[in-house]
């Protein structure tokens, strides 16, 4: 095998191998006496063909065999000789000209091929101890947690049966059939069925037309499903309603006391508060988390300014840019909706494009120099989160991660990132910073988008 440099230009290699015809007839001659053995041929013992025989027989398949054989070994040998990390899997062009290909496979001339990649760039990471972050912090007081409980008894209601007309807030027991075109459809009657009115649990115009009923009343009441419903062949049709009213009963405030706490799954009302705050710092330190997070990857990626590997930066835009038009079109918005135009809208995103394929090559070098890895317990545990979002598909959702190794790598990559961002933060130097809820949640939808997994 002899291996030529013919550009090495940025990131980018093309290489020229090529194979001795002397070499891929030694590799030929060893596949015939391999075949020697096993082949059945009419007039000779099993093992007793000739070489010569076999290769008249089966000469060309079997070169063929052995000059893609010859292609994967020697491009393997040429990148590891090289010492080289390809960004991605190396294209391979092999001779166009027919009658060049036809002397290789006859054994007449040496294979020629050229292989292009480019390679992942050198690292030099930068002093992480000289990082300096503010990480927001927003302790709970003892007042939000009152309006927070405040919301749970407002959203938890006791309904005492009334003798006057339903009106919103209240929840209105009904028997109701739904026909359309004058047949009762799938899904459509239901028996002693509570509804809440205003709070929007059916299709428009259901609980306003039971607005102003009493007990005892029948109505038939129009209503459209949305065109986006989910079965279509109710999708934005009109349907009609015959609804008899079995009770209208209003809301009251419970009283805040153990037994409404235990109504929610709490021992007390001191166990619930301390669950409600509790939930409310989870929350604010998952932004905090993501805020400084955020804060520690614009911080490296000003500090860096390696090459980047284009194919791997056009591949993630590609990626990017698809999900945009995917979510405008399912939003039916356009780029002046968004006030910008398309072409302002690729610039920023092929920035958010390198942005990201630095700082995915930058936390790898980190985690791959400080042995930063992932555990199979860790990959598990956030399989079955995975999976505990399917209810009722878990065994589905199982085995399709557990065959689709992309997919599972996907699970790995945020679990992988998020350890070497711990490896930096312990590194950094990282300040408290008391801010208010308002300022702790800003943008940070924002810099979720711009980062991605990162």
């Amino acid at each position: 095998m002899n291996v030529t440099e013919t550009n090495s230009e940025g990131l980018h290699r093309e290489l020229k191998v090529v194979v001795g015809a002397d070499e891929l007839e030694q590799k030929l001659s060893s596949r015939l006496e391999e075949l020697k053995s096993k082949a059945r041929i009419k007039g000779f013992r099993p093992g007793r063909v000739p070489k010569d025989h076999l290769r008249k027989i089966y000469g060309r398949s079997v070169m063929v065999e052995v000059v893609q054989q010859a292609v994967q070994e020697t491009s393997e040998k040429a990148i590891s000789n090289r010492e080289e990390r390809p960004a991605f899997q190396p294209q391979i062009q092999l001779p166009k000209d027919e009658a060049e290909i036809n002397q290789v496979i006859d054994g007449k001339g040496d294979l020629a091929y050229t292989m292009t990649f480019e390679v992942l760039p050198y690292v030099e990471v930068m002093d992480l101890s000289k990082i300096a972050l503010d990480r927001p912090t927003t302790p709970v007081t003892d007042k939000e947690v009152d309006d927070a409980v405040d919301r749970i008894i407002a959203t938890n209601p006791n309904f005492s049966p009334k003798d006057g007309a339903a009106q919103k807030g209240d929840r209105v027991t009904i028997d109701f059939v739904g026909k359309l075109n004058g047949e009762a459809f799938e899904g459509g009657t239901a028996t002693d069925a509570p509804i809440t009115l205003g709070a929007g649990g059916f299709i428009p115009g259901f609980e306003e037309g039971l607005e102003g009923l009493k007990a005892g009343e029948e109505k038939v009441i129009d209503a459209t499903f949305p065109e986006e419903y989910g079965e279509p062949k109710l999708a934005g049709k009109a349907v009609k309603f015959e609804v008899k009213v079995k009770e209208v009963a209003a809301p009251e405030s419970p009283k805040l006391d153990d037994e409404f706490a235990k109504s929610l799954g709490a021992e007390s009302v001191s166990q619930m508060r301390e669950t409600v705050k509790g939930r409310l710092e989870f929350d604010r330190n998952m932004a905090s988390r993501l805020k400084v997070k955020r804060a520690l990857l614009d911080a490296l990626n000003e500090g860096h300014g390696f090459d980047l590997p284009p194919t791997l930066v056009e591949n993630e835009f590609k990626a990017i840019w698809d999900q945009v038009l995917k979510d405008q079109e399912q939003s039916k918005k356009t780029f002046e909706d968004e006030g910008t135009t398309e072409e302002k809208a690729k610039e920023e995103y092929q920035d958010i494009a390198a942005r990201r394929v630095r700082l995915g090559l930058l936390l790898s070098e980190i985690g791959s120099k400080n042995e930063i890895t992932v555990s199979d317990d860790e990959v598990n545990k956030a399989l079955l989160e995975r999976i505990r979002q399917f209810p009722g598909q878990e065994r589905q959702v199982y085995d399709f991660y557990r065959n689709t190794p992309e997919a599972l790598a996907e699970l790995r990559a945020p679990i992988f990132e998020d350890k070497v961002v711990d490896y930096i933060l312990e590194l950094a130097k990282v300040t408290d910073k008391e801010v208010s809820l308002e300022e702790l949640y800003k943008d940070l939808d924002d810099g979720l988008a711009q980062d991605g997994n990162q």
